[in-house]
């Protein structure tokens, strides 16, 4: 090992909802570190989610959300002998989480006509149904791997 492993750093919980994973998601979806406008985006996302889901807790919609979409398995490329493989393997914890929030992110932004707030709880709504493109993009990754069973072996 030529490099020293990196350290994760601790990350404060979100003041509102005291949770690490909300804290993860404003983090995501802050831009040019601009944290107080992300805080609000996802703030006011909850709210819609609250004012749509009178019976459950926006908090539990959004974890249920990130569970569903948490990939199990992706595709890494691994070149043998001059041919390139997608060799499937499985996603450790951090990366599954990571990947979760990465694809809210993108797919929400994606949504043209809508506030970043709408099209934030509209995202967090589906996924929380298993509906929605970032489980879409969820099922593909699974399906690509599914695919590339065959080239498990190049695993390392």
């Amino acid at each position: 090992m030529r490099r020293r492993r990196i350290t994760k750093r601790e990350l404060t919980p979100d003041v509102k909802y005291n949770s690490e994973l909300v804290a993860r998601l404003i983090n995501t979806l802050m831009r040019n570190g601009k944290k107080s406008v992300a805080q609000k985006i996802v703030y006011g996302a909850f709210d819609v989610i609250k004012a749509k889901k009178k019976d459950m807790e926006p908090l539990e919609v959004f974890l249920q959300a990130v569970e569903n979409i948490k990939p199990k398995l992706e595709v890494k490329s691994r070149r043998v002998g001059g041919a390139t493989y997608q060799v499937p393997l499985e996603v450790p914890a951090e990366r599954q989480v990571a990947l979760a929030m990465r694809w809210i992110a993108t797919y929400s932004q994606a949504k043209k006509g809508k506030s970043m707030t709408d099209a934030l709880a509209s995202e967090l709504l589906d996924a929380f149904d298993n509906t929605g493109s970032s489980i879409k993009k969820k099922d593909d990754t699974h399906k690509m791997a599914q695919a590339n069973k065959a080239f498990a072996h190049y695993r390392w």
